[in-house]
């Protein structure tokens, strides 16, 4: 799920090198946390927050496949 996030992310900002991907784990719940360039913070939350929930979108449906439940914290 981290590398998932980590393309998502760099294809959405200008400054792809500053984008870092953290994954907490637990045993029913990750949370991975994002942190991009401020400059950038706009781009990955979208309009009303429509990218960063298309995003938690991708994650939930997969965390379903893997019986896992996956949580997206946008850091900066």
């Amino acid at each position: 799920m981290k590398d998932l996030v980590e393309s998502i992310a760099k294809q959405l900002v200008d400054k792809p090198e500053k984008v870092e991907v953290k994954v907490i784990e637990s045993e029913h719940t990750s949370v991975i946390e994002l942190r991009v360039d401020k400059e950038d913070m706009g781009k990955v939350i979208g309009k009303e927050g429509r990218t960063a929930k298309a995003i938690r979108t991708i994650l939930s449906a997969a965390g379903n496949k893997l019986k896992k439940r996956f949580v997206l914290e946008i850091l900066d």
